[in-house]
Parts: C-alpha cells; sequence; structure tokens
C-alpha cells in the first residue's frame, strides 16, 4: 500500500503520515524530498547540514520544518552508533547520538535518513516518546545488543514486559530487500546473535571470485530485533517497494543510489513529539 502525501502550504513541503495509532497528544511525520529550498542533487528538502548542501539552504529547510511541526526538532550527529540520549526544551543540537527520548513537550525526536531505518516510538499513555536511526551496523551492535536495545535500557518508559508491550512503534521508508546487497559477514554478525535472522537474508548467485553475498531485508531485522524485546503494536513499513528508498526517486533521497552516481543526496527526518 502506498503511503500517502500530505502537501503543505508552509513552502509547500511535503510529509508523509506516520501514523502509528499514537496516544492523544502525541504527533509524528516523516519529511520527503520536495519542497525546500536546497539545489540539486539535494532538491530540494534537504535537512541534512552534513552532506555538502548550502549552509543557508539547510537552515531554511530547518527552519520549514520547525514551522510544520509547531515544535522544535533537535537533530543529533548520527554515527551508526548506540548512544541514546534524552531530549529537553535545552538539549543543544548535534549531540553524538542514534536514538533519543524525551517526555518535555514541544521537543521532537528527530532523525535522520537516505536508506537507514527510522524507528519512532510512544509509550502507551503518550507520557513519552522515543526514535531511533537503525543501519545495520547500528541495528546488529556488538554481541546481540545494538541501538534498540540501547534505547530500551535507557528509556524509562521501556523497562519492564508491561509497558514494552504497550509501545506503539512505527517504523518509516528506507532501503527495501529489493535493493539492499551486503556481504556475508553482515549476515553472520545478525545470525550470531539472532538465529532465525537467516530468513531475512536472500542469497544472490555466487561471484566468479566465489564471493558470496546476500540481499537483506532490513525492516525485517529491525523487527525481529523489536519481537525479541516484547513489542507487541508496529505499523508502518510492511518492506513493499513503495517504502524504499532507493525504488522511490521522486519521493525519497537514498544514499546508495544518489552518492556514487551525483556525488551525494540529502536527508529525510523522521519526527515524533508530545503536544
Amino acid at each position: 500500500m502506498t503511503p500517502p502525501i500530505r502537501r503543505l502550504t508552509a513552502g509547500a513541503v511535503q510529509t508523509m503520515l506516520a501514523d502509528g495509532a499514537w496516544p492523544v497528544g502525541v504527533k509524528a511525520l516523516f519529511t520527503l524530498r520536495g519542497g525546500g529550498a536546497s539545489p540539486a542533487p539535494f532538491d530540494s528538502w534537504n535537512l541534512g547540514d552534513h552532506v555538502g548542501d548550502d549552509f543557508a539552504c539547510v537552515q531554511a529547510n530547518r527552519q520549514l520544518l520547525a514551522q510544520r511541526l509547531a515544535a522544535q526538532p533537535v537533530f543529533l550527529r548520527q554515527v551508526h552508533g548506540t548512544d541514546v540520549v534524552r531530549l529537553t526544551p535545552d538539549t543543544p543540537a548535534g549531540l553524538v547520538a542514534d536514538a533519543c527520548w524525551s517526555d518535555s513537550p514541544g521537543v521532537a525526536c528527530t532523525i535522520m535518513v537516505a536508506d537507514c531505518l527510522p524507528l519512532l516510538f510512544s509509550a502507551a499513555d503518550g507520557s513519552s516518546v522515543a526514535a531511533a536511526h537503525a543501519g545495520w551496523r547500528g541495528l546488529v551492535g556488538e554481541d546481540g545488543h545494538g541501538v534498540l536495545e540501547s534505547l530500551f535500557a535507557q528509556w524509562p518508559a521501556a523497562q519492564t514486559p508491561v509497558q514494552r508491550a504497550g509501545l506503539k512503534v512505527w517504523l518509516g521508508p528506507c532501503i527495501g530487500p529489493q535493493s539492499f546487497e551486503v556481504g556475508a559477514e553482515v549476515r553472520a554478525a545478525f545470525l550470531a546473535a539472532q538465529p532465525e535472522a537467516d530468513s531475512c537474508f536472500q542469497p544472490l548467485p555466487v561471484a566468479p571470485d566465489g564471493t558470496q553475498k546476500y540481499r537483506a531485508d532490513l525492516r525485517a531485522l529491525a523487527q525481529q530485533r523489536l519481537c525479541a524485546l516484547g513489542v507487541q503494536h508496529i505499523s508502518g513499513n510492511d518492506g513493499s517497494l513503495p517504502w524504499c528508498t532507493v525504488q522511490q526517486a521522486s519521493r525519497f533521497f537514498s544514499h546508495r543510489r544518489d552518492a556514487r552516481r551525483l556525488g551525494s543526496t540529502g536527508r529525510m527526518a523522521a519526527c515524533i513529539w508530545r503536544t
């Protein structure tokens, strides 16, 4: 099913509904690439300040996002790691982390992506929200402890089995299983911690030099981790083509699709906040 696009009046920017069946008082959205101020290859609503885009354009685009949210988006410096930070109205932008949570109204947990998987979370009662950036490195982590396990260990709303069972989780667009080619070492890293992850890898024909590669389902790998953590309510990305950042060039930025061909690409954002 194709996710709906919302065309907005502020700068004609476009967003996608992040419908996680959120509790009252929780809002969320995912930005698309259209409607901002950036030139090609960042055209046009690029929110990343680290990809080579003009600084003034990025600032203008981030201001459009703040206007759209009517809240304060807090941008992290994401490094494909497992660090988690709590966001408050005084939290500065640029902290190194790949997950965040907040119980402060008007502070938007914000994750930037251009192929990696964004995840948005809400406590069952809406008292706090969280977001995570899951590329394969952050998701697999070390010894089975990745960014999702780190978030759940530190977020007060995810401490007990009852709390985790009540969480609402939305998976955003990411590189799809049709486009995500990885080496055998990536598969081995996931299987070492979770043997059932084998179902998320489809072997490709062996190369003439004997190299074995696989197509990986990043969304399914994240869903397996969430289920192992006790999450029961997961919505959003179902792994189909409309959710694939590589395949939907008019809607999504994609690092894997565009960086080699165009030199760089922009970044989208997934945001969740309490009103």
